[in-house]
């Protein structure tokens, strides 16, 4: 086992690898120490072979809350990339490495208090970390924020458990609306729900929740056509481009899978 400089990178352990699809999965891994981070941001996660002189890394969106242990990577397998394709075949008990700097712009906007958030597939990683730290927070010191998150994807397995919870986080809280959304729903005929991709129906979900355009936050987290597509809906629905936020998802053999 490569000797990592244990000042710049935290030994992890799998604990478990939960697929959703032959290609969509998440990986549970647990931390010696607690975790600082904000919410919404990502960490550089990858393994050590004794054959590199170097860990293998590519940047996640940490799902969890701050000061836990506990972390999970909401992951899309990529046929010829360096990583996930190890990642895959890992077992319970195997070692990854983070880097103990976990950076990044994609938090909630405290100039705001209403918050429309787009995502496909993965891209609700950052979400689920946000919202789960909103709930978390005790009821006296919670802000006054509602959500509105249109998730989606081309079948509504690749949006895993990870559905159920924000459906779950709606019912029993008003400031929570979810839509998951699939696109090709031809494919998937149990499916009940929305149907088309993203940026297909987030302008009728937004009109709907009633959001006042001053005090509203645009984010887009994952595919960059969904991102694009949706942040030019937010320009034309007038959102100044401070309120406009994203986090663009690569295939690994671009930046991270």
């Amino acid at each position: 086992m490569p000797n990592l400089n244990p000042e710049r990178y935290l030994r992890l352990t799998l604990t478990r690898r939960e697929l959703f699809t032959d290609d969509v999965g998440v990986l549970h891994v647990e931390a010696d120490e607690p975790i600082s981070f904000t919410p919404g941001q990502y960490a550089t996660l990858g393994l050590a072979e004794d054959d590199q002189p170097r860990p293998l890394l590519r940047p996640y969106s940490v799902i969890g809350t701050p000061g836990d242990t506990h972390l999970e990577f909401y992951l899309e397998r990529v046929d010829d990339g360096q990583l996930t394709s190890r990642l895959w075949t890992l077992q319970p008990g195997a070692t990854l490495w983070m880097r103990r700097k976990i950076v990044g712009r994609f938090v909630l906007d405290t100039d705001v208090q209403h918050h429309v958030m787009a995502a496909t597939v993965t891209g609700v990683g950052p979400y689920l970390s946000i919202l789960r730290t909103w709930l978390d927070t005790p009821t006296s010191e919670r802000r006054n924020d509602r959500f509105l998150l249109i998730h989606g994807g081309s079948y509504a397995d690749e949006l895993g458990r990870y559905r159920r919870e924000m459906a779950e986080y709606a019912t029993e809280h008003n400031a929570i609306t979810y839509v998951p959304t699939v696109s090709r729903p031809h494919e998937d005929p149990s499916w009940m729900g929305e149907r088309g991709r993203v940026e297909d129906v987030l302008r009728k979900h937004w009109d709907a929740s009633g959001f006042p355009l001053r005090n509203t936050a645009l984010y887009t987290c994952g595919h960059p056509q969904m991102i694009d597509k949706a942040q030019g809906i937010g320009a034309r629905a007038g959102l100044p481009d401070d309120r406009i936020h994203e986090e663009k998802y690569f295939v690994e053999r671009h930046t991270s899978a």
